[in-house]
């Protein structure tokens, strides 16, 4: 926190970033809704700096604008390599940023062939630890498969399947659609081997035909059609550096 002739009012700080009206914000600091770097913040009229400073509400931490912090989700399509550039002239993630002047990168990888939601950011510690195997932060895909899928592959994979690297499992599998000789599978795991949706099923029986990431922790690919961005909500921002003890 500022000394008492620096900085900006938190409420308006709140209030920029999004959190609600200048009075609901109020509400929340009365509240002792609001914490700025550890401390809980009761007295109105504090001020901050809104580039520096940490404000949490709720325990979820809030991103201001004068961080210059960027967080994007893009729906890669399929063919895209996660990559801002690339030597063979494959089609990379630059050209769904190039309109943008910060310098971002991606948070994790699809391969070429997988399709779905990827983050873009320019926040390096957020994104080591959304990467980093020690955090778990789970994602969702979405598989067509050959079908019909038998009764014991979500026991199977839960359980743990045996790889060339080593043995990899799942935080969750059922079976979304059948129709006919496919299926669509929801898979949701917290690895981040190479490819490891892809091995595990082929593993038990059911190589992919289709792959589809919906989901990176808390935040959802919704109906955000293929090559195009949105930025994230405050909501998740907030909850992912909370998934990650930030």
């Amino acid at each position: 926190m500022s000394d008492a002739g620096d900085g900006v009012r938190l409420q308006k700080v709140l209030a920029a970033a999004g959190v609600g009206s200048r009075r609901a914000c109020e509400e929340l600091i009365a509240a002792g809704r609001v914490e700025v770097d550890g401390e809980t913040v009761h007295v109105m009229g504090t001020r901050v700096d809104p580039a520096r400073s940490v404000i949490k509400v709720d325990g979820l931490r809030v991103t201001t604008a004068e961080s210059g912090r960027v967080y994007l989700a893009l729906n890669k399509p399929r063919g895209v390599v996660s990559a801002m550039s690339d030597p063979h002239g494959r089609p990379t993630l630059a050209e769904y940023v190039q309109d943008r002047e910060e310098r971002l990168f991606h948070v994790g990888r699809l391969d070429a062939d997988t399709e779905g939601l990827l983050l873009l950011t320019n926040d390096g510690e957020l994104a080591h630890r959304l990467t980093h195997p020690s955090y778990g932060v789970s994602k969702t895909y979405v598989a067509e498969v050959p079908g019909p899928v038998r009764p014991d592959v979500g026991r199977r994979l839960r359980a743990g399947v045996e790889l060339d690297d080593g043995e990899a499992s799942v935080d969750s599998f059922r079976v979304r659609e059948r129709f006919g000789s496919r299926a669509m599978v929801e898979v949701v795991l917290h690895e981040g081997r190479k490819h490891i949706v892809r091995r595990l099923l082929e593993a038990v029986g059911h190589p992919v035909r289709r792959l589809v990431r919906t989901h990176v922790g808390p935040v959802a690919l919704g109906e955000l059609p293929p090559g195009q961005t949105r930025e994230l909500t405050l909501q998740e921002t907030g909850r992912l550096y909370h998934d990650v003890g930030l």
